[in-house]
């Protein structure tokens, strides 16, 4: 189990010819069967061999690029096999918000312009991962398989319900410092996902006035994770440099009366855009109590009914808002899901009292390198260095 095929084959379903075109132009990578709508997908796929990965439009006469993963999934058991749509270029955001919400059997969705050699490696991870499933899980979604070790979740009760018992005075009077300071619920929810993409509601000590969430777009040039002013707008697709002149690597567009590649023009419009996470220095929509709660991690201390539910452990990646895990989904993959959602890890350890400074990928790279080398003592350890790290200026 778990072997990826040096060579990929892949049942395409829709008629979109730029997507056609794009798969079939990687001979040498993947082979591409193709299907012009659902029905005769599901007939083709009972009457042949099976396909390493199944790749379908969202939008297509009969049944939906959805509805049809489902009951590949559930009806014909391809629960192993990765079920990933396209979505029309304009409408990729929301449809992929519908996808997360809805919990389909969706392993994944791009937009038409998607980049091959990205979708590519999330193929061959996709084929890696859902094979290494058990055979008694792999009649359910995937994000129901993930399964928090014995010893790990045994530890999280104990300790979260022994923290709850000892420390309810004191939450007590910081739930009342926080009402007399400013109207509104003492404890904020929002939706987070987690482990294996499951969205939960996170508890946390609300530290800012009510409605600060409706203030973010207006405090987007605070915030730290920085856009990436690397790349110019004027600066030439490096893949066309490659190529005869005149002659380009993705279809052509006219922007500003001028010709772009696709590929290239897609690429500088990501890099351009705000990036995933957010976190911004002197938040003015802070509270006083807020900001003590946060430089000390009180905050968080909530979170310990997460984990006493389940949604959470003590220790690993922390579970993201919506739209930022919509984003990770979406083109910048992470194996951060395989690891626990966690109130502390890795790198609220180490960048802690650093002023919060990080960049994105620092991140990233530090949440998937919980997720691949995680383990019960060292998540002891990790525990053991939180502790100095609460009294730091800056809580990350």
């Amino acid at each position: 189990m778990g072997e990826v095929p040096d060579k990929i084959s892949v049942l395409y379903i829709g008629d979109n010819p730029v997507i056609i075109e794009r798969l079939t132009d990687h001979p040498e990578e993947i082979t591409v069967y193709h299907q012009d709508n659902g029905l005769k997908a599901i007939d083709w796929i009972k009457k042949n061999t099976l396909t390493d990965v199944i790749v379908s439009d969202y939008n297509m006469a009969g049944i939906k690029g959805p509805d049809l993963g489902i009951y590949l999934k559930q009806r014909l058991g391809l629960v192993k096999v990765p079920f990933i749509l396209i979505a029309p270029e304009n409408d990729h955001k929301k449809y992929i918000s519908s996808v997360i919400k809805q919990k389909t059997y969706i392993e994944d969705l791009y937009p038409v312009s998607f980049d091959f050699e990205k979708l590519l490696t999330r193929m061959k991870f996709l084929i890696y991962y859902l094979n290494e499933l058990k055979e008694s899980e792999s009649s359910v979604l995937p994000e129901r398989s993930y399964k928090i070790p014995f010893i790990k979740r045994l530890f999280d009760i104990v300790v979260s319900f022994m923290a709850l018992l000892v420390l309810s005075p004191f939450l007590l009077l910081i739930s009342l410092a926080i009402r007399l300071e400013s109207k509104g619920a003492v404890i904020y929810k929002s939706k987070r996902v987690g482990t294996g993409y499951r969205i939960f509601d996170f508890y946390k000590f609300r530290s800012m006035y009510t409605g600060a969430d409706m203030d973010l777009k207006d405090l987007s040039h605070l915030n730290q994770y920085k856009e990436d002013e690397s790349i110019q707008e004027s600066e030439p697709c490096p893949r066309c440099l490659q190529l005869p002149e005149g002659t380009y690597c993705s279809p052509v567009l006219y922007v500003g009366g001028e010709k772009k590649c696709e590929y290239w023009y897609s690429e500088m419009i990501r890099r351009k855009k705000s990036s995933t996470f957010v976190k911004i220095q002197n938040d003015p929509r802070i509270t006083k109590v807020g900001k003590f709660i946060r430089n000390t991690s009180i905050d968080e201390l909530p979170q310990l009914i997460n984990v006493l539910k389940g949604d959470m452990s003590i220790v690993g990646n922390r579970p993201l808002p919506l739209y930022e895990a919509e984003l990770l989904t979406s083109d910048d993959w992470s194996a951060r899901f395989l690891a626990p959602a966690g109130i502390t890890g890795l790198w609220q350890v180490k960048l802690r009292g650093k002023g919060g400074k990080m960049s994105e990928e620092e991140r990233k790279s530090l949440d998937n390198e919980y997720a691949q080398n995680y383990s019960f003592w060292s998540d002891i350890r990790l525990i053991l260095s939180t502790i100095p790290a609460l009294f730091q200026k800056e809580n990350v």
